[in-house]
């Protein structure tokens, strides 16, 4: 069996290790939804391979802190401007290395993510007693039939996943969701990833839409209309952003979905492990880092990312830390993890000063 991929001795993908609970052996045991497994007693550490909202110490929190802002340490602006100008071209060298070798299979989407499985709409979770929000929801659920020509222009449900890499999340949703109204987009900043989306036997052209696109390029058109998307799906890709790139690229990616429609995101919380790693000279700007192989990561907090989604006019769902305590039951290790999991959602009637917001952008 081959080895795990490490970028700076951390899983390549970052974030997902230990997320399938599966049988080596060949069981297929359903993970359950995140927080449900306790460590209670610290004997039983090593019983099973991760615990769940593992409460972090007075010590081991003053210990991240402590080493975070000794590695604060930021390289030099022409430094930093060489690792942004040449972000397209590190990333392609990633997948050129690595393939389709780099694939994960995330059986936890749906578990975590129901608005990605067949029987989901997001409209459907409107309160059944409000029946102005009822009415609402049917309109625009009528917006998913549009006239404008272009790829999944007759599909009645749309998902984009934007940072796609080689189909992580694209393929589990084209295997596992059969509606036939579905239709999902994925793009990424890489051509090379895009192109092993494509060459993938499971690419289905009919179902699936991959493209190239680069988040941070906001003039950037996307191969939809503004207001025809349900689901927009951003794992692990936001903290690959410049930080001052960040809100105009989340507001423009609001501007796709439909009133009602849900922005998903699960990426690397403050502290994380793979933070607490990072050496002197690796730093870019405060939580912002740059890995051996030239690509970028930025570590968030929970109020962060409520600043970013709620400037771009969606309303909270969801927005949750999970602290995981991984575990290496064969070497005895204990890994300590911080991923952030969020839902915004666009409201199904927006403010009037949002409405002229986004009229005057289009």
């Amino acid at each position: 069996m081959a080895a795990p991929l490490t970028v700076d001795g951390v899983e390549a993908g970052g974030g997902e290790t230990g997320l399938i609970l599966t049988d080596s052996s060949g069981g297929d045991e359903k993970r359950p939804q995140f927080g449900t497994r306790f460590l209670t007693d610290p004997r039983q550490v090593f019983q099973h391979n991760a615990w769940d909202n593992v409460e972090w110490t007075d010590e081991q929190e003053a210990a991240a802190k402590k080493k975070v802002s000794e590695n604060n340490q930021p390289l030099p602006p022409e430094k930093q401007e060489e690792f942004d100008s040449r972000a397209n071209e590190y990333w392609n060298e990633f997948y050129t290395i690595h393939e389709n070798r780099f694939f994960k299979d995330r059986h936890w989407l749906f578990t975590e993510f129901p608005e990605l499985a067949p029987q989901c709409s997001v409209n459907h979770e409107c309160h059944p007693e409000d029946s102005q929000d009822q009415k609402l929801c049917r309109e625009f659920a009528a917006l998913s039939h549009t006239d404008e020509d272009f790829p999944g222009s007759s599909a009645t449900y749309r998902i984009l996943e934007v940072g796609c890499g080689v189909g992580n999340t694209v393929f589990p949703i084209l295997k596992t969701n059969n509606d036939p109204g579905l239709f999902v987009y994925c793009c990424d900043f890489s051509s090379t990833a895009v192109e092993l989306v494509k060459t993938n036997p499971e690419y289905d052209p009919g179902r699936c839409f991959a493209f190239v696109h680069d988040l941070s390029d906001v003039e950037a058109n996307y191969p939809v209309p503004d207001g025809t998307l349900d689901v927009i799906v951003l794992i692990f890709v936001l903290s690959a952003l410049h930080p001052n790139k960040m809100q105009e690229s989340i507001s423009r990616l609001a501007r796709l979905l439909k009133p009602g429609g849900v922005m998903l995101l699960r990426d690397y919380g403050r502290y994380d492990m793979a933070q607490l790693r990072f050496k002197k000279g690796r730093c870019l700007s405060e939580n912002f880092y740059v890995r051996g192989d030239g690509t970028r990561v930025y570590f968030f907090t929970q109020d962060e990312l409520n600043e970013l989604f709620s400037e771009a006019g969606l309303e909270k769902v969801q927005n949750l830390v999970d602290r995981r305590l991984q575990v290496n039951r064969g070497k005895q290790l204990t890994m300590y993890r911080v991923w952030i999991q969020c839902k915004y959602r666009k409201p199904l009637v927006q403010p009037p000063d949002t409405q002229e917001e986004q009229t005057r952008q289009t």
